[in-house]
């Protein structure tokens, strides 16, 4: 899957000049879609967790990996703050619940690692749940794996000085704004806090059922690329593009079918 480039095809910062990172972008959803086929058709079950630190690059590379693919066979879980109920649940519970059924693989765009991020480093979760999660969490995945589902966790490592850039980048821009969050804001204060608390993450559930692969994200094209690239080899599907469909010529048009005035229809206007 690794190819390699001519040192002409970066730019003089050592970034993939966007003409390549392009095409070979195109390239590797090709074989995405040849990984999503093989897996609606032989009935295979995958979890890809996405973590990492806020603005690192998640949401950059699962939007490349659904964009060309089929939301019914990959599909990106992205939970909100729980409920008053859910909190009363088993912590596991509503994650259960978006587990792949046969050929389906899921993409949780944050997952139950948030009980030892963010809900250990905010304050809400007690050290004792943080605890029972470091015990638990690490049994949970070995049990989806007995199971017969796949995981592959990827953890997203990006600079203190990077963070920041696209954190005032974000800031800057009214279409970005949005993904600046409350949270966020506070999280810039709590550097040390959250490298410690992904440090002993790591040292209790990098197992070897379901270990963490860490992505350089400094640079998004690399990382996407990268990241990418990777989650294709952990999978042996065949090398084989869907056929095409031979298509029936198209009938020819009922007789006696009248189509309605077209002043009779609301159309929008023509802006542009």
């Amino acid at each position: 899957m690794k190819r390699m480039f001519d040192p002409d095809q970066y730019n003089k910062r050592g970034v993939l000049k966007k003409a390549v990172y392009e095409e070979e972008l195109a390239r590797l959803q090709v074989e995405l879609v040849k990984l999503q086929h093989w897996i609606k058709d032989t009935g295979q079950r995958a979890v890809v967790v996405f973590e990492g630190r806020d603005a690192a690059g998640k949401g950059g590379v699962i939007k490349r990996i659904s964009e060309r693919t089929n939301p019914r066979t990959v599909r990106t879980v992205a939970l909100g703050v729980p409920s008053d109920r859910e909190k009363t649940q088993w912590y596991f519970q509503r994650y259960v619940e978006q587990l792949p059924a046969g050929g389906e693989l899921v993409m949780f765009d944050r997952s139950w690692y948030n009980r030892a991020g963010v809900e250990r480093v905010m304050g809400f979760a007690t050290e004792e749940q943080v605890r029972e999660f470091m015990r638990t969490g690490p049994e949970f995945e070995r049990m989806l794996v007995r199971a017969g589902i796949k995981v592959i966790k990827y953890w997203f490592s990006v600079s203190d000085e990077e963070q920041e850039r696209r954190f005032q980048a974000r800031n800057e821009d009214p279409t970005k704004r949005w993904k600046l969050s409350p949270m966020d804001v506070v999280s810039r204060a709590k550097w040390q806090e959250y490298s410690r608390a992904k440090d002993e993450m790591f040292a209790h559930t990098d197992i070897k059922q379901a270990p963490w692969w860490v992505v350089d994200a400094d640079i998004k094209r690399h990382a996407r690329l990268n990241c990418i690239a990777h989650l294709l080899e952990q999978f042996d599907y065949p090398d084989e593009a869907p056929e095409p469909i031979a298509l029936p010529p198209r009938p020819q048009r009922t007789i006696g079918y009248v189509r309605p005035p077209m002043e009779d229809q609301s159309f929008v206007p023509a802006y542009y």
